[in-house]
């Protein structure tokens, strides 16, 4: 169980931050970038959650539990050391990427085929999806150059590659169900 009664504590002032196992970095070290990344993540889901309702609501709102579970994921190094833990890490689990593929095939099946690449836009609830899309494509940058540098799970880095696919079909479901989506006209304006 989580207690926050102080949200200042000073730790942070000489440049440093804990993980989760306690290990204090640097606060731009690749894991803090990442998962830090993942928190940005989250709070854009929060704004566009603004502009959702009913089972888009619902599934965002899954989502930001998810990228809690993600966070925590990535703050925790030593996935080797994963037994001997105090308390078992939380780590990512594939049934959270099978529910995300699951989602996507249900949205993406009233969609027409694309015959042109979209651009961000729209219906404001789906250029808040787009904002995700992208920083959710960042976020997993950040978590693929990580696994370069240390162990990740590699359910992480998934989740993530999946979850910018769901931003994507679901800013279509958003854009009257694909029909008002902004086509990318090559070389219009030249």
């Amino acid at each position: 169980m989580v207690v926050l009664n102080k949200i200042y504590t000073r730790t942070g002032d000489s440049g440093k931050t804990a993980l989760g196992n306690g290990e204090r970095v640097a606060k731009y070290s690749g894991r803090v970038t990442a998962y830090g990344t993942v928190d940005e993540l989250n709070s854009f889901v929060g704004v566009a959650r603004l502009e959702a309702e009913g089972e888009m609501d619902a599934a965002l709102s899954r989502i930001q539990n998810d990228l809690f579970d993600l966070g925590a994921d990535l703050c925790r190094p030593d996935m080797d050391k994963d037994a001997e833990a105090d308390y078992p890490p939380l780590r990512m689990a594939p049934a959270q990427i099978e529910r995300l593929e699951a989602e996507i095939d249900t949205m993406n099946a009233d969609l027409e085929p694309l015959r042109s690449f979209i651009l961000p836009g729209g219906a404001p609830l789906a250029a808040h999806l787009h904002v995700c899309r992208t920083v959710s494509r960042r976020a997993e940058r950040l978590a693929v150059e990580l696994t370069n540098m240390e162990p990740v799970n590699v359910a992480a880095v998934t989740y993530l590659n999946r979850l910018s696919d769901w931003f994507f079909v679901a800013a279509r479901v958003a854009n009257n169900g694909g029909k008002d989506d902004v086509l990318w006209v090559p070389g219009a304006n030249r």
